[in-house]
């Protein structure tokens, strides 16, 4: 299923997508503040579009002009998420290429993910995080309604083999739907 806004196209990750992907997820500002390593090679990439971001509901993020995936968006639902949820909520997660940042592009996809989080797959509520320093992450949250929940310190990441400091917010379905504006 592929979801659109105003700009974007947001659609399943196919393994051509991988020179994209490997062109923005090299970039040592976006991988590691967002808790994950920078893709080493095309063939990592690949990789990842095989074994990470071919999951139900995480999505491409396309510009509607050309349909190249220039970031990426999903929910995980339930006790995949990294906060161990119940059946009836999801933990979303996003990035995108530095070229594109400041654009608002990411708060528009998040909008959507949202709308189909609440009205098409019937969630109660949704959970994102930042990591300590991810500013920009921290705005596109704010921006979009969620709300500060609670803080994880000194925590061990697997991914990135450290110890980080995690700020978790959400949104409720009535939350949203008071203000979908945001």
């Amino acid at each position: 299923m592929n979801l659109t806004t105003q700009r974007l196209i947001l659609r399943a990750w196919v393994e051509s997508d991988a020179e994209s992907l490997y062109q923005y997820a090299k970039d040592a500002a976006v991988g590691p503040i967002a808790g994950w390593p920078m893709h080493s090679s095309v063939e990592n990439s690949r990789e990842i579009i095989r074994n990470v971001l071919s999951e139900d509901e995480i999505y491409a993020v396309c510009l509607k002009e050309d349909n190249c995936a220039i970031g990426s968006i999903g929910l995980t639902m339930g006790n995949a998420s990294n906060l161990n949820l119940p059946d009836t909520e999801a933990e979303l997660g996003y990035w995108i290429g530095v070229p594109f940042w400041g654009k608002g592009l990411i708060p528009e996809a998040v909008k959507e993910l949202l709308r189909h989080g609440f009205e098409d797959l019937k969630l109660e509520k949704i959970w994102c995080g930042y990591f300590e320093g991810n500013l920009k992450s921290k705005r596109v949250q704010d921006k979009c309604g969620f709300k500060y929940h609670h803080t994880k310190k000194d925590m061990y990441w697997e991914l990135m083999k450290d110890i980080r400091t995690e700020h978790v917010t959400c949104i409720t379905k009535e939350e949203w739907e008071k203000d979908k504006s945001f």
